[in-house]
């Protein structure tokens, strides 16, 4: 790794009160405890909601399948971040959010209920439009060497508002119904207009399209992660560990029945992943800088692949110990790739870039779901647990290898500048 790379940020501390203090590196950081607060309040009060209507545990599902969809068009979908400014794309968008949320007030039967998946379908894709021009937007706005320490305290702004949105949610569907999930949602973006106002980020206007059709301008984002030697690593890695991130997450309530307890100690086994989440969030920064993105992940696969080999043992003391281990291995990747292509990305690619990798990381997790769903009534989930963190030590060795063979490229040519 380069002096470049690593410039000293005075410890893990400092760094972080410098990311804070960075005016809008704050904003956007409120912004994600904001959204963050009502999109997870809104993810269980619609499973919820529509299991009430229907009495269907398949239509209920249906609420998170008609919100990850849209993550399918992430190449297409990020284009629009980088054809337009992007600090009044995030006002838009949230505005836009805000405006029909409301329509659901109007969902009362079950005849109603497409209505709620159309605009969870509207939710998932401006979902993938915000975090596209969110990412390009930081990359501008804050010091290159912090950026692994400003996607450490976003994954951490998340992961603790997992902890806390799921049960405001459930406890004001309660009491008010899913009217009052809704309106806190909606209440949430027009929150996050407020705090978008305020960035204070110089953006130039983008120029007319190049580059051909608009097909071609939008495989851009594809070709550049895979023709770049620290990205097309990094993003097959991740989309490989979210396929075994799903296969093995499915299982969970077959580790739980093992354990002997009820189906609800899975929420406890949930907050303890959280917990190990908050607690990489807060070290990732001067990780990635000692380690680089490779290594970084590379180690956190190290650390999920055990945890989810030994969540076959049945014991209580050890399946806490690796729902903290996974809380913290599998988030390695998930700030090593956006941070990486941040730092590996031209502006004006940045937006499609970021969906796209989004796209090949994350919707994998979907397909590791469905196998682990369809396999946990056929094979023992010992078996499955175990092949999982087989193939996840796999992954990780894949991508060690990968950082050490551009380590040894760079030692014979100095004018390398990143070998991480």
């Amino acid at each position: 790794m380069t002096t470049n790379r690593t410039s000293r940020t005075g410890g893990p501390a400092r760094a972080l009160v410098r990311v804070v203090r960075n005016r809008n590196a704050g904003l956007c950081l409120a912004g994600v405890v904001v959204s963050g607060f009502g999109t997870s309040a809104l993810w269980l009060a619609c499973g919820v909601w529509v299991k009430d209507l229907t009495g269907s545990d398949g239509l209920a599902a249906l609420c998170m399948l008609a919100m990850w969809a849209p993550a399918l068009a992430g190449p297409l979908l990020g284009t629009l971040a980088d054809r337009v400014r992007r600090t009044p794309l995030l006002i838009g968008v949230s505005l836009l959010m805000a405006g029909l949320l409301p329509v659901l007030l109007t969902v009362g039967s079950p005849s109603g209920v497409w209505l709620l998946y159309a605009v969870l379908f509207v939710y998932g894709a401006a979902g993938v439009v915000h975090d596209a021009a969110e990412s390009a937007l930081i990359a501008g706005a804050v010091d290159r060497s912090l950026l692994g320490d400003f996607n450490g305290l976003r994954m951490t702004a998340n992961e603790g508002m997992k902890l806390l949105a799921p049960l405001a949610g459930a406890g004001l569907y309660a009491a008010s119904g899913a009217a009052g999930v809704v309106l806190l949602d909606a209440a949430t973006f027009l929150l996050a207009v407020v705090l978008y106002a305020f960035l204070r980020v110089r953006e130039e206007r983008p120029g007319p399209p190049a580059g051909g059709p608009r097909e071609r301008r939008t495989a851009e984002g594809a070709r550049h992660l895979w023709s770049h030697p620290v990205l097309r690593p990094l993003v097959l890695a991740g989309g490989a560990t979210m396929l075994c991130a799903g296969l093995s997450g499915s299982l969970v309530y077959a580790v739980v029945d093992a354990l002997g307890h009820s189906p609800a100690y899975a929420g406890v086994l949930y907050a303890v992943q959280g917990a190990g989440s908050v607690v990489i969030g807060l070290l990732s920064g001067p990780a990635l800088r000692r380690l680089g993105e490779r290594r970084f992940a590379a180690y956190g696969i190290v650390l999920l692949a055990a945890a989810v080999a030994l969540r076959a043992v049945p014991d209580d003391p050890l399946a806490w110990a690796c729902s903290a281990a996974i809380g913290a291995g599998l988030p390695a990747v998930l700030i090593a790739v956006p941070t990486a292509v941040q730092r590996e990305t031209p502006g004006p690619l940045l937006g499609r870039v970021t969906a796209t990798a989004n796209t090949l990381v994350f919707t994998p997790n979907v397909l590791g779901l469905a196998v682990g769903a369809a396999l946990a009534d056929l094979l023992d989930h010992r078996l499955l647990l175990v092949a999982s963190g087989v193939a996840l030590s796999a992954v990780a060795v894949a991508l060690l290898q990968s950082a050490a063979s551009a380590e040894r490229t760079a030692s014979r040519s100095p004018s390398d500048a990143n070998p991480a």
